[in-house]
């Protein structure tokens, strides 16, 4: 356990381990008189971008060239710093090569001893491996996938799930508290139609006439649905009156489908902490507790029938955004508010990461005016957009 936490260490402090010497061998230099005492900055050490210049390299000559002329206003010359300074650099245990280039660089290549030291080690740390606690005491969130509840993952869920799920996984094992959200869309009009085309097929089960709803869900799955409530209710459903047996179907087939999505991100090792319900927060009524506190802050308005997000009072923003229509119904911008203003006043997270395709990026910048009429710093909501794919047979 020991040799993990040390190998933990070194994984975790390795470029601060070669600041460490580079530093010493400045002052090692300094004591020889090879180089003036004068403050000197802290130099970077980096990954060079070609194999060929080692594993890392550090700009210390130049650091020091610049310190010196600024100190005596004497011009030095970087290439002969750096070989002042490489002549104090130990080249045994982590260091095993160190060379010379261009007009004062210094490369550095760790050594095979050092390197083949770690082997075991690396294995005997396992699953500790690499973490470190950048962002302990951070709670952060991401949300990602967030399908409608209306039938199969397909290839694009997939690709949001692998993208979202890997940074959740990045985020942790630099020591965030993380937690993993699918937000369920099940209070739009795509889930009435799918609940309407379960009903439907549900019917045509028991050899009711029933037809699918203009724009409803056609594919397959729907009858496998269907007969998943079938072995579930029997004909339960086929005497009560339509509203009563869609009331009914609601609960079922967000059930069902909300299974099939668990098993399939399952598949590929995709697990979420929280299933949040978009319609929730119209059960709680706090869409419209969050629409009447922007409302008295002047962020809504009404007019031409309908209430209106002032989105344009805000950069980025050109047009404002309808939040309840002229029939009353709110749109899922409204759901957007309240789902926000949850994750970040009642909930407390102190960021919140959204994972989104790029069809969906002309809704970022409402999303920071919706962070800003909300009090809340923008900068606390990032989303990640990512790029479409077409699979081609």
């Amino acid at each position: 356990m020991q040799q993990a936490l040390r190998h933990k260490k070194v994984i975790v402090m390795l470029r601060d381990q070669i600041q460490e010497i580079i530093n010493a061998a400045v002052e090692a230099a300094k004591n020889a008189g090879q180089l003036p005492d004068v403050p000197i900055a802290a130099p970077s050490i980096e990954r060079p971008k070609q194999a060929e210049h080692g594993d890392f390299s550090t700009n210390i000559a130049l650091v020091t060239a610049a310190a010196v002329k600024q100190a005596t206003g004497e011009k030095a010359n970087p290439r002969q710093i750096a070989q002042a300074i490489v002549g104090h650099i130990p080249v045994d245990g982590l260091i095993g090569a160190v060379e010379l280039a261009g007009p004062g660089f210094i490369n550095i290549r760790l050594s095979e001893g050092w390197l083949q030291q770690q082997v075991p080690v690396i294995i005997h740390a396992g699953a500790e491996l690499g973490r470190i606690q950048r962002g302990a005491g951070q709670k952060w969130q991401v949300e990602y996938v967030s399908a409608n509840p209306t039938g199969p993952l397909h290839y694009g869920g997939a690709r949001n799930a692998v993208l979202g799920d890997t940074l959740a996984n990045v985020l942790d094992a630099a020591g965030y508290t993380v937690q993993r959200e699918f937000y369920v869309n099940d209070a739009g009009n795509q889930f009435d139609l799918f609940v309407q085309s379960l009903y439907a097929r549900y019917l045509q089960l028991h050899d009711q006439a029933a037809e699918l709803p203009e724009g409803g869900y056609q594919g397959e799955y729907m009858l496998d649905y269907a007969r998943q409530v079938q072995a579930e209710v029997g004909d339960g459903l086929v005497s009560l009156p339509r509203n009563e047996a869609l009331r009914a179907l609601r609960a079922k087939g967000r059930a069902i489908v909300l299974a099939d999505l668990q098993a399939e991100l399952g598949l590929i090792g995709v697990h979420f902490d929280r299933w949040f319900s978009e319609q929730s927060l119209y059960d709680e009524g706090l869409v419209e507790q969050v629409l009447s506190d922007l409302a008295e802050k002047g962020h809504i308005g009404e007019w031409d029938g309908a209430r209106w997000f002032r989105a344009s009072n805000f950069p980025k923003n050109d047009k404002d955004e309808v939040v309840v229509r002229t029939n009353g119904m709110p749109t899922y911008f409204a759901s957007d508010i309240a789902y926000h203003y949850d994750k970040f006043v009642r909930r407390g997270f102190d960021r919140v990461v959204n994972i989104w395709a790029v069809d969906h990026q002309g809704h970022v910048p409402r999303m920071g005016a919706i962070m800003a009429a909300l009090g809340l710093d923008p900068e606390r909501l990032v989303i990640v957009l990512y790029g479409l794919v077409k699979l081609m047979r």
